[in-house]
Order: C-alpha cells, then structure tokens, then sequence
C-alpha cells in the first residue's frame, strides 16, 4: 500500500501544463516529460499548429487582395450612405 502512496505523491508533485482552457482556467494535466505543456497543448510530438499558420491562407479570405477589396467597398458604401443622409 505504501508503494501507491508514493505514485500518487509523485504524480500530485509533477508540473502542471498551465495552457489557457476555454472557460479561461489553467489546464491542471500533467506535462510530457522534457516539455512545458501537456499532450493536448502542444506537448506531444506533432501536435499544435503548423509553421507559419498554412491554414489560414487555405481559402484566400485574408490575402492582401481580399482585404483591399473589402476596405474599398467599405469605403464605397460609407461614401452612399453619406450622399443618402444627404438626400433627406
């Protein structure tokens, strides 16, 4: 009995992950040996995003051209409104 007590002290003494959950808490698991974050956040080996985020530009809503053209029909639109306000 005294050898399961001496697990549960280890593993209760082991470092914590510490990654932000989504109700805004720490994450309590434990973490994989030699890294600072448990194996659901980034601890295990190909885990996490990847290198320079290639899933954003998957559908092409934030390329440079994108956005320059929802910045121009912005600007469009707030020119209208202003000629409608002034319609009044």
């Amino acid at each position: 009995m005294s050898d399961h007590i001496g697990t549960i002290v280890s593993m209760l003494a082991s470092p914590r992950c510490g990654a932000k959950t989504r109700c805004g808490g720490a994450c309590r698991a434990p973490v994989v040996r030699g890294k600072r974050r448990c194996r659901m956040h980034g601890g295990a080996k190909g885990s996490g995003a990847p290198r320079a985020n290639r899933n954003a530009r998957k559908h092409g809503l934030f390329t440079r051209d994108a956005i320059a053209e929802r910045r121009e029909i912005r600007a469009l639109l707030g020119e209208v409104r202003k000629v409608l306000e002034g319609m009044k």
